[in-house]
């Protein structure tokens, strides 16, 4: 791998994100009732005005996120924008309850009237990030306590009592650890305590808490990774117990990594990389057509998930996080052919060319099944965090340019 090719790659990174930001701004925003158009087609046109409450916060934290970090997109119309959501996110994203505050609901009207409200947390976690990055840049006082305020509602859904997510609690149908909530809980950890040591103190043991969990799903005597293990970190009976999700197990794998990191544990690293990146590569890459399967049992039959062998955009996304992540660390050779397999497979079949942004779901063959930009699901969220997050590993020596260095 040469100087000259990690340079190509960075440069391509660094363009892409340029034009998927630059599609956001220009077709997804509601200058008259304030927020984002979600569901935007292929060349950029809305086809529905809903406006998904988890897909709002998430592209607030990333036009925060950067115009706080990265110069080029310190511009007046990045932080107009993120301010706009956030100000319709705080005025209708909740949904009253006779108990109090209420949930946030899924989706809203473009005008900002509830329509659905999911019995998950995933609404409320977007809603902390989005809070949170705003404020340090507006310095909004008021607005991080918010952010800090629905966290503490979160945790104790989680960890305590989760009867205001309205889900009963049926006697065949036990708790269950699923690796997206202790995931999520170490993502707002780690944003909330950034550069704040009081909020960090406050914060403290839920990190290891979120860590324990997550770690629980490592099965198999250390050679799968299951979504959903029981309470106590046991393997579930049936369907919901053998699914396998490799994207999700390779964004745990960074998130671990990058806490690892932090805290110089050095054996947490390598479980990171051994248990949560290559197990889910290894388990998750298609051999024959390339792409990341999106689900797959660990007994080998056939996942109950209609698109569980589609390529989806996200998982890809994920994967050259965690990989470059690695390498930075490491410099393992290995890892950076898994992120070349990865980023040769990836920029071939999701970028469009023609109209920017990224395709999101593919069939297994690699075509294009669905050609929007935006829906339900995907925002503007997981492509640009995936460039950003690249971009920002990539770092060159002036005086030698047959020399590469990368940083985290």
């Amino acid at each position: 791998m040469t100087a000259a090719l990690l340079e190509q790659y960075r440069e391509r990174i660094r363009t892409e994100l340029d034009r998927v930001v630059d599609f956001w701004l220009k077709y997804s925003h509601d200058k008259e009732h304030g927020g984002f158009f979600n569901c935007l087609g292929k060349d950029g046109k809305v086809y529905d005005e809903l406006k998904y409450v988890w897909l709002q916060g998430r592209q607030v934290w990333m036009y925060s996120r950067l115009y706080r970090t990265v110069e080029r997109f310190h511009r007046p119309e990045i932080l107009d924008a993120a301010k706009s959501g956030a100000a319709f996110l705080q005025k209708f994203a909740r949904v009253q309850a006779s108990s109090g505050a209420g949930k946030c609901a899924f989706c809203l009207t473009r005008d900002g009237r509830a329509v659905k409200v999911q019995r998950t947390i995933f609404s409320e976690c977007f809603y902390v990030m989005a809070m949170d990055e705003l404020s340090r840049i507006t310095q909004d006082k008021e607005m991080q306590a918010d952010a800090e305020s629905m966290m503490d509602r979160l945790i104790f859904w989680v960890q305590t009592d989760s009867s205001d997510l309205s889900r009963p609690q049926l006697p065949g149908d036990p708790p269950v650890n699923s690796m997206a909530v202790p995931m999520m809980l170490l993502c707002l950890v780690d944003q909330l305590t950034e550069g704040r040591t009081d909020v960090a103190e406050k914060y403290k043991d839920l990190s290891g808490w979120c860590v324990e969990r997550i770690l629980q799903h490592i099965q198999r005597d250390g050679k799968a990774i299951l979504e959903n293990v029981t309470l106590t970190g046991k393997e579930l009976p049936g369907c919901q117990g053998r699914l396998q999700n490799p994207g999700h197990a390779l964004e745990a794998g960074w998130f671990l990594l990058q806490y690892a990191l932090k805290k110089e544990d050095v054996q947490l690293q390598k479980t990171a990389v051994d248990k949560f990146m290559e197990i889910p590569f290894h388990t998750g890459w298609d051999k024959q057509h390339g792409g990341l399967f999106y689900f797959l049992d660990v007994d080998g039959h056939c996942p109950t998930q209609l698109e569980w062998n589609m390529k989806l955009w996200w998982p890809h996304c994920e994967a050259l996080i965690a990989y470059l992540m690695a390498y930075s660390h490491s410099r393992a050779p290995l890892l950076l052919d898994r992120f070349k397999l990865i980023y040769d497979y990836t920029f071939s079949h999701f970028s469009d060319e023609e109209h920017g942004e990224w395709f999101g779901y593919l069939s297994r063959q690699g075509e294009v099944v669905l050609d929007f930009k935006g829906g339900p699901f995907k925002g503007f969220f997981h492509v640009p965090r995936c460039l950003y997050m690249c971009e920002k590993h990539f770092a060159f020596h002036d005086q030698d340019v047959t020399k590469c260095k990368m940083f985290l």
